[in-house]
């Protein structure tokens, strides 16, 4: 029972957190990355040529379970919070879907069980964030590591949250199910824009950093804080635009990628 009580961190953990970027941490990291992608193409590659129904039933269940590790994770964050004798509804606010890799939770759903332009837009999405939301969480995530054990609830289910949204894009990519044509983009760029504000609204209501907006919290965007010396207006200025200048460089790489296949598939027809 006192191991189960020290796996979910309940009362606190007690173990000494490994570090950012410590053995423990690139190990962990590595296999589950490696666990991701070994999923992805398989299931990609097995459906690549499959009906819409086929495809969208790998997102369905991706949708689901990352919103179920993700309740568990509030319930327990609730918990804790009332043990450390604070308000239990402190564990909801910090874990609000307002960081980059965490609109998923809203995104997956979206791309599983709409339907039209709604559907193509949240399929956008997941395949243009997912992937590097994965990467930038369970690697990047450095204050994570510093702060739980590597083998600790907080850090497994986090890996778990992020390896399915970098699962679903890498899997969409495969088998060639996101649509990611040049009339989608502004809509990703709408949705990016939206929870954005939202994000950068909340950050000052509850002294949070959603969306890292307000500072870099020992992740990569400490380089871009420190460039502009920390400024409240032109830090989170120039995130947002970093956003926008990966969504646009995505697209036009799908776009060549796709043109180049598309010509390949053309001469080889014609041998």
């Amino acid at each position: 029972m006192e191991y189960v009580r020290e796996f979910f961190g309940i009362g606190g953990y007690t173990r000494t957190p490994e570090g950012a970027y410590s053995w423990q941490h690139l190990t962990f990291a590595g296999l589950s990355l490696a666990l991701m992608v070994a999923l992805a193409v398989w299931l990609g590659l097995r459906n690549r040529h499959a009906d819409a129904k086929t495809q969208n039933r790998v997102i369905i269940w991706a949708a689901v379970l990352i919103n179920a590790f993700e309740l568990v994770k509030i319930a327990i964050a609730c918990y804790n919070t009332h043990l450390d004798g604070e308000m239990w509804y402190g564990g909801i606010l910090h874990n609000l879907p307002l960081f980059l890799c965490s609109i998923q939770l809203i995104a997956l759903p979206l791309a599983a069980f709409t339907h039209g332009r709604l559907k193509a837009a949240s399929l956008d999405f997941v395949a243009v964030f997912g992937l590097l939301g994965a990467v930038m969480g369970i690697i990047g995530a450095a204050q994570n590591y510093n702060a739980y054990p590597v083998l600790g609830f907080t850090n497994v289910v986090s890996a778990i949250t992020h390896g399915i949204s970098g699962f679903a894009s890498l899997y969409l990519l495969i088998a060639d199910a996101a649509p990611l044509t040049k009339k989608e983009m502004p809509i990703t760029l709408g949705i990016l824009t939206g929870f954005a504000a939202v994000a950068y609204g909340v950050n000052h209501l509850i002294d949070y950093n959603y969306m890292f907006l307000m500072a870099g919290d020992g992740t990569p965007y400490d380089i871009l804080y420190n460039l502009v010396g920390g400024s409240p207006i032109w830090y989170p200025l120039l995130v947002v635009v970093l956003f926008y200048l990966y969504i646009a460089a995505f697209y036009g790489v799908c776009h060549l990628l796709r043109r180049k296949s598309a010509k390949n598939e053309k001469i080889f027809a014609t041998m």
